[in-house]
């Protein structure tokens, strides 16, 4: 037998437009519920007023502009709901004076770039599929937050955020943005509360004008002028390992070509020093990433740095680790750490995800034999799998505290 659905809409009226097209542009002045299993569709633009409710637990597809001065959400507990941006008559506004709560959402609208024009905030609490159509929020002022749970698909070069992106809670997030016409996406660990977030955007713009790059650390030779990341923590006090990706079609060339003695590190504009701070990083050329632990937020770009000389020659990293019980590499082996007894190791997986943390690391009773940890974030007790790891390493000595930090590999 099949199935009978029904939605309850109280105070919904429809006006008929007549242009290159006809369609009903739909005003909600009421309470729109759409229940699970249910489809609705909006040929036209879809309004939702002051004093409009929308609880969506089916599936909302709107094929124009969509505009919410009023309540957009779905039922708590209930993770069906699905709004579609399909667009059929060119680029679409995403407006309001009021936040939409999506659960999960598609971005698929064929029209040439950016297909989506945002000046209304949205939140998205479970999946954003980006299947065709740049979501421009930088011209147009919108935001687009990912709360605690959310995630992302498809993401590329043809689809993704080009503007703000907000992410909510303890959770390690891959930021879908990025600029005229490139995905560069930031990835950040997780952040230690639940209620922290932090908001990014990608810039395709040389940040000298802004901040001088003449006004740089010693060790800075040259910085990126080409690009920037604007990464602030607008709430919370949680810190992050931040990893930044290059593209040869962006990233000047200057900056990723191999010098023996010079890295590529991460450097953020101080405003406090007014200069340029060299944040250290950890580079790998097969997947085009840098990453470190950040001291602070800002402006973020990419840079070529003097290489430091190795520090405290008694201390050696053994970066591979076979778990398999052979008595060879089993554990992740720090050579003279005994002689640095007040330090702490952190390990993360390529997704920012703590899998690993220790205080008084001392390749005895204390270390990392390929396991996650009671502290860690995912899979506490099991065997991770075999993949690149990145570690970082603080510890103190002539009464200083020190880092280092690098990739670990577990075969």
């Amino acid at each position: 037998m099949e199935k009978i659905t029904t939605i309850r809409i109280i105070s919904v009226f429809t006006v008929l437009n007549l242009a290159s097209y006809v369609c009903g542009q739909t005003v909600n002045t009421g309470e729109l519920v759409i229940a699970p299993d249910t489809q609705v569709s909006t040929l036209g633009d879809f309004e939702n007023t002051e004093t409009g409710d929308v609880i969506n637990d089916g599936e909302l597809f709107v094929y124009n502009n969509f505009h919410n001065d009023g309540m957009v959400s779905f039922s708590p507990g209930q993770a069906t709901g699905l709004t579609l941006f399909e667009g059929i008559h060119g680029q679409q506004a995403i407006s309001g004076d009021m936040p939409s709560g999506l659960f999960h959402v598609l971005f698929n609208n064929p029209a040439s770039q950016p297909a989506f024009a945002l000046s209304g905030d949205i939140s998205i609490s479970g999946k954003a599929e980006f299947q065709d159509g740049i979501v421009d929020g930088d011209q147009h002022g919108g935001l687009v937050t990912f709360e605690q749970g959310a995630f992302h698909a498809l993401v590329s070069d043809h689809s993704f955020v080009d503007g703000q992106v907000r992410k909510t809670g303890n959770e390690a997030f891959d930021h879908p943005i990025g600029d005229e016409g490139y995905y560069r996406p930031v990835l950040m660990s997780a952040p230690s509360g639940n209620a922290d977030h932090f908001t990014s955007q990608y810039l395709l713009e040389n940040s000298n004008s802004l901040h001088p790059h003449a006004d740089r650390a010693k060790s800075v030779e040259l910085i990126d002028n080409a690009e920037y990341w604007e990464i602030n923590r607008t709430n919370g006090a949680s810190n992050i390992v931040l990893t930044l990706t290059w593209n040869e079609e962006t990233t000047p060339l200057d900056i990723l070509s191999e010098e023996e003695g010079k890295e590529i590190h991460i450097v953020r504009w101080d405003d406090i020093n007014e200069t340029w701070k060299d944040e250290g990083g950890v580079e790998n050329r097969d997947e085009k990433t840098v990453t470190t632990a950040v001291s602070g937020y800002g402006i973020f770009t990419l840079a070529k740095v003097m290489a430091e000389e190795e520090p405290d020659g008694s201390l050696e990293v053994y970066n591979g680790v076979s778990p398999d019980g052979d008595g060879r590499n089993d554990f992740f082996y720090l050579k003279g750490i005994e002689h640095y007894p007040d330090n702490t190791v952190t390990i993360y997986n390529r997704w920012g995800v703590k899998v690993y943390e220790a205080k008084g690391y001392n390749n005895t009773d204390v270390r990392f034999e390929g396991y996650s940890d009671g502290r860690a974030t995912i899979n506490t007790g099991k065997l991770l799998p075999a993949g690149t790891y990145f570690y970082i390493l603080e510890y103190t000595s002539d009464n200083r505290v020190k880092d280092r930090s690098g990739y670990l590999y577990i075969n």
